[in-house]
């Protein structure tokens, strides 16, 4: 997923277009804090991806660097896999697709998702249906959490504000509001993030810088 995919609006456009020939991108980007879904992943990271587009079947890959794990600083990335099918029917644009998260060292655990999108006009909604493998925990025993996150995006010139909400064994809201635009070829975008404290254990918030540069291949 790349930097600016991370939002919905972006994921949903990218996956929804129907393409006449196979497209083959890369992608490489820094963030001055890497956020998902509200939840802050590592201060300063840096990222890259490959994807693959035809007819409105996508499949790609992206990594970013994040810390060793939640408590000290270190060495560590976060790998994701998606596919997924998106196509648009009257003005209505609909995706399905499958995302993995997997990390090295001792970050996170798994995460496996189904992904559902659609949009119309500015407005389009985001709904992912997950399992976490929660290894951290041993009074769990290895057992998996369910979580669903619905989130609702409005984009217009460029200006976003997103509104996430988790669900089930997981819990919290937040509010992203952004601007994210292409000057010479370079994809920029600030953004403002709220956090409630029931999806970081105190509420927060941040002002996140990204940069990055999509390739054809």
């Amino acid at each position: 997923m790349k930097v600016f995919a991370k939002t919905t609006v972006a994921v949903l456009l990218a996956t929804s277009c129907s393409l006449a020939q196979a497209d083959v991108s890369a992608n490489l980007g820094y963030m001055s804090e890497y956020h998902f879904r509200g939840i802050l992943q590592k201060v300063s990271s840096v990222s890259g991806g490959i994807d693959y587009e035809s007819g409105g079947f996508y499949v790609g890959t992206w990594a970013a660097d994040v810390g060793d794990n939640y408590y000290e600083s270190g060495s560590g990335l976060e790998i994701d896999g998606y596919f997924g099918y998106g196509t648009e029917v009257g003005d209505v644009a609909l995706s399905i697709g499958y995302t993995g998260y997997f990390y090295t060292g001792d970050f996170d655990d798994t995460y496996q998702e189904i992904n559902l999108g659609a949009g119309f006009g500015p407005l389009s909604l985001d709904v992912a249906i997950g399992t976490w493998d929660n290894d951290f925990d041993p009074l769990t025993d290895g057992d998996q959490d369910d979580y669903t996150f619905v989130s609702l995006t409005f984009e217009h010139e460029g200006f976003y504000g997103t509104l996430g909400t988790f669900s089930q064994d997981a819990d919290g809201d937040y509010l992203e509001l952004g601007y994210g635009t292409t000057i010479s070829e370079i994809d920029v975008g600030l953004s403002l993030i709220f956090a409630n404290d029931d999806l970081i254990g105190e509420a927060d918030e941040s002002l996140v810088f990204t940069i990055g540069k999509s390739f054809d291949l």
